[in-house]
């Protein structure tokens, strides 16, 4: 089999990262609609991530966060969005890459897309996080929460093997 010098892979990624920045975008307009929530999992050490010191620790590896009905602020750039939760209480803005997201499930639908974040460029990324402003935050209460029983389409699942 030939190399694949144009890099599928990498680029069906990052068309299905734009369905994930369309709708995140589109939430941020107008709201979620109907029985609609999201499920949107990320590596919490990936480059342009930003969160409290806190929650680092406790999520050291991976977060898994719910847009439903409790969250504010949610702001879509065109590398990366921040959306304002609560954690135990305590309101939180968290600053989330694209290319950091490994998972993004709407359970309403069974909707579901995975990711691999290590494919995702990052070089250009880092400019763009460092160029966009920081929200301000509302106290409202939302809760982390790791999905369980979805249905995920994976890439892998139509690469042919070798």
């Amino acid at each position: 089999m030939a190399e694949d010098h144009i890099r599928y892979d990498i680029l069906a990624q990052e068309a299905l990262r734009g369905v994930v920045r369309k709708v995140l975008a589109e939430v941020a307009k107008t709201g979620l609609p109907g029985e609609h929530h999201l499920f949107i999992s990320f590596v919490t050490k990936a480059p342009g991530v930003r969160l409290s010191q806190k929650l680092l620790e406790q999520y050291d590896k991976d977060m898994t966060i719910v847009l439903q009905n409790q969250y504010w602020e949610l702001k879509v750039h065109e590398t990366n969005f921040e959306v304002g939760l609560s954690f135990d209480g305590q309101p939180e803005t968290l600053v989330i890459p694209f290319s950091a997201i490994k998972g993004f499930f709407d359970p309403s639908v069974q909707f579901g897309l995975q990711f691999d974040p290590a494919s995702a460029p990052i070089a250009e990324e880092h400019e763009a996080i460092a160029a966009a402003p920081a929200a301000a935050t509302k106290p409202l209460s939302e809760t982390a929460a790791e999905p369980s029983g979805e249905k995920v389409v994976s890439l892998d699942s139509f690469r042919k093997k070798p």
